[in-house]
Parts: structure tokens; sequence; C-alpha cells
């Protein structure tokens, strides 16, 4: 089977992503995110898979698995697996709008990832209405809080992961049209600077600012980036009253390293920042999630391989390579299982108010997972 053969159109596509993308799903909004689990429920139910819903963690949304019809059900098969929760805030689409200008398509959340999740369900349709059968058994999961590192889902997700043969992950494929077969290692860290109280006009020199003390270690922090391990401060909170010296100021920090034991030694760095001062003051260090490195294995290359055959049909040369940036592959790929990332559609401008995709990707990208998931056996 080619799957350039498959009979896709690009504005019926179109046309079936802009719901995916206006039903908006920041992290922290399980009202929103469950709203957007609901529609992709109802996606799964008419495309006819079996859906299993599973509760969200406390604070984070629900997580659903779609199981399609298939005479080896029971055995294990491919697991395509993408998350639906954004950045985007809720009212986003008001500066973010879903709209076509050209060959790009804007929206929250449309790149990163429900384009890709988008296409990786329309392949698996696709090659039903074909009346093609895969090797192997398919199933999809929709996870809920990968934006902050899937700290409520990691476990059902390698629980999951570990029933299958091959995962496959549609994140943002490669600038230059290229998939992901690694990803560096990351670290979050929680901060805390704890100062002590007065009032800021009558008894300023009284009080120890802890925004103050925060401010010095963050550029503390950031200073000790180099070529092996990046450090950034991504959330800062501290203070309520302006005229009171503020008692407490929190933070969140990002370590990134291409090598396990270059954020090794970066994690050593961060919780050796805690310290209790002599004036009752302090500032903590406490480890938050942590994705591992994920480098690429024989059996991942050889999945890769075979994307590359199915490239090389529709036409074009695939490469692959590691990239920045964490993913839920971080988990599988690690664990050793053969796990291919980078697979959703291209664009730019993820996370930002110029989120878009190339249009053409669309379709090219929905081609290859078709392929590949027609072409991977046992």
């Amino acid at each position: 089977m080619n799957p350039a053969d498959l009979p896709l159109d690009l504005d019926a596509l179109l046309a079936g992503l802009r719901p995916w993308i206006e039903c908006e799903s920041p992290t922290f909004d399980v009202a929103a995110v469950n709203r957007m689990m609901d529609f992709a429920a109802s996606e799964l139910v008419a495309a006819g898979a079996i859906v299993t819903r599973f509760p969200g963690p406390p604070g984070l949304g629900d997580c659903l698995r779609g199981d399609f019809p298939h005479p080896r059900r029971a055995e294990p098969g491919i697991l395509m697996m993408s998350h639906l929760d954004t950045v985007h805030p809720v009212g986003t689409l008001k500066t973010l709008p879903f709209r076509r200008d050209g060959w790009r398509c804007y929206g929250p959340g449309i790149l990163d990832m429900k384009g890709g999740a988008y296409a990786g369900l329309q392949a698996i349709i696709a090659l039903a209405k074909a009346g093609i059968e895969t090797p192997l058994p398919v199933s999809v999961l929709f996870t809920s809080d990968e934006e902050i590192g899937s700290p409520g889902t990691r476990d059902l997700i390698m629980e999951q992961a570990r029933r299958h043969r091959f995962i496959l992950v549609p994140e943002p494929g490669r600038p230059g049209n290229g998939v992901v077969t690694g990803r560096y290692a990351i670290a979050r860290f929680n901060l805390l600077a704890e100062g002590r109280p007065s009032h800021a006009g009558s008894q300023l020199k009284n009080g120890r600012s802890a925004i103050s003390m925060m401010a010095q270690q963050l550029l503390a922090i950031e200073a000790m980036t180099d070529d092996d391990c990046t450090f950034s401060v991504g959330v800062i909170q501290g203070g309520q009253w302006v005229n009171c010296v503020p008692t407490t100021c929190r933070a969140e920090a990002l370590s990134m390293a291409k090598r396990q034991a270059d954020l090794d030694r970066g994690v050593e760095r961060m919780l050796a920042l805690g310290v209790q001062n002599t004036d009752g003051t302090r500032f903590s260090v406490t480890r938050g999630v942590t994705r591992p490195v994920w480098e690429p294995d024989a059996a991942t290359l050889e999945l890769f391989g075979l994307a590359r055959e199915v490239a090389a049909d529709l036409g074009w040369s695939l490469e692959h390579g590691s990239a920045g940036g964490g993913s839920d592959a971080n988990f599988t790929g690690a664990a050793g299982l053969p796990s291919l990332d980078g697979l959703g559609l291209l664009g730019a401008g993820y996370h930002t108010l110029e989120e878009h995709i190339e249009v053409g990707s669309l379709l090219q990208r929905t081609r290859l997972m078709a392929g590949l998931l027609a072409r991977l056996t046992a």
C-alpha cells in the first residue's frame, strides 16, 4: 500500500481540525481539559474505537485510551500517544483565532500538539475507510498534563506503553521535515525564598525582602548555563501588598542537557543553592518533574528506517535527530521501548501567539503515519 493513494482531502482535514483547536484546553483548567477529552472521546467513538476514560489526578484533567477493532486486539501492538493540553489560557482564541493564511494555519495548540494528535487519528480512519487492515492492533492515548512534564500521568503512560510493541508520538516534526529519535534530559525545580516582613514605609530596614532574595538567586541560576547544561527561570510569584516587605517568593526553574550525566551535575548544582541564613531567612530548592535523556537504540533506529521508506514512497527524504524540549517519548524511549517521535505537523511559533502549522504538512504527515501503521509488523 502506497500511502500517497489514500483518498485524503486537505480542505476536509482542515475543517475537521478546527473544532480541536477551538476547544481550548490549558493544562491547569481541569474543566476545559475535560471538555476537550469529551470531544476527543466522541471523535474516537465515531471512528469505531472502544474508549476507556481514566480519571485525572487531583488538579488535572482526565485521559483517554481508544482501542480500534482488530482480530489480534488482545496482542501487543502500536500505541499512538498524544497530549491534548496546551499552554494557552482560555480566551487565547480572541487574539489567536483559528485561521488559514495561505499555506499557514494558526491557532492555540495547533502545532503543539493537537494538529499531530488529529492527524494521527485521521491516519487510522483513512486506513479503515480504504479497507486496509494494519498488521498490528492500534490504540491511541490522549493525556492531559504533558505541558507541565506529565507529573500525574507518567505511570499511566508507562503502564499503557509497556503493553505495546511500538510507540508513535506525533509531536511537532523537526525543522527540515524530519522526525525525532531522541530527546534531551530535563529537570524542573521549585524555588522558595522566605524573607522577613515589615512595613515598607515606616520600617523598611527591619524587613528582608523575599523578592530581592529570589532576584539575586535567579541571576545566579541563569548564569550557570554553559554548553553542556542550560538553566532558565520561567515562573515567578511574590508579594501581595506593595506597602509590605514580601515574606515569600516562589519560582520555577528548568534545566536541560543532552547527556544524563550533565543533567545530573546540573541537579546537584541547583540543590546546593539552598541556604538557611542566620537572620532567619532562607532559600530552598526542591526537585520537580524530571524527564530522562532518551538516546536512540537499534530498535528506535529500525523504526525510523521504516518511516524513511514510507517517506520515500511519498517523495521526500526523511531525516532524524535528537531534540531539546521534552515529550512523553522521553519516558518510553529511555525505558527501551521502540519509540518514534516528531511524527506530527510542521510549523513554528508554538507556545506563542504566532503558533501555526504548514498546511501541506497536514496531508503529508497523515500519510506518513498511515503508511507506518500499515507496515509495522511484530
